[in-house]
């Protein structure tokens, strides 16, 4: 009799295990939470989908990781964009993305320090700093000489990038 209970109990700890999700949400909840509150849910999507995670944490790092990857690219374009431009406005707007885009890294290595200290005020602060010299970028880039190369696509995927690390830095905000 006392066998068959400890059976009894260890199997239904044993399936609670395998069926139970755990504080741990899964991917298609963390995208259905996350996603429609940015800028661009259908890139949200395809970049938290590759996440591997769907721990918050886990996103933040992994957000961090990709804006600093894309800032850190758009900066070395602009730059040699701005080497290689014939027309002085041009070269004046590829000049302004640069610095713009130098400050953005800042910002996203500051957010990445203040993940690792959890605050998560400062890592939505620093988001937000990098989404606005992406988007000073972009409006350099609009005004006349017309640009014509891939570097207002960067910037456009830096802010949504960014707008992720915002509504993921906002939730854990909201959870801390």
């Amino acid at each position: 009799m006392a066998n068959s209970i400890v059976l009894a109990v260890s199997s239904l700890f044993v399936l609670s295990i395998l069926f139970s999700n755990g504080d741990a949400a899964s991917p298609n909840d963390v995208v259905s939470t996350i996603c429609p509150k940015t800028r661009n849910p259908s890139f949200c999507s395809n970049v938290l989908k590759s996440a591997g995670t769907s721990d918050l944490k886990g996103l933040a790092t992994f957000t961090l990781n990709l804006a600093h990857d894309k800032v850190t690219e758009s900066r070395a374009l602009a730059q040699s964009l701005a080497s290689k431009a014939a027309d002085p406005k041009l070269k004046e707007h590829y000049d302004t993305c640069a610095g713009r885009f130098d400050d953005a890294v800042d910002d996203i290595e500051g957010a990445k320090s203040n993940l690792g200290n959890g605050d998560y005020n400062g890592v939505n602060t620093y988001a937000s700093a990098a989404m606005t010299e992406a988007d000073d970028c972009l409006d350099s880039l609009t005004k006349p000489p017309k640009d014509s190369s891939a570097l207002s696509g960067d910037g456009k995927i830096v802010e949504d990038i960014c707008s992720i690390i915002l509504v993921v830095s906002n939730l854990l905000i909201g959870g801390a």
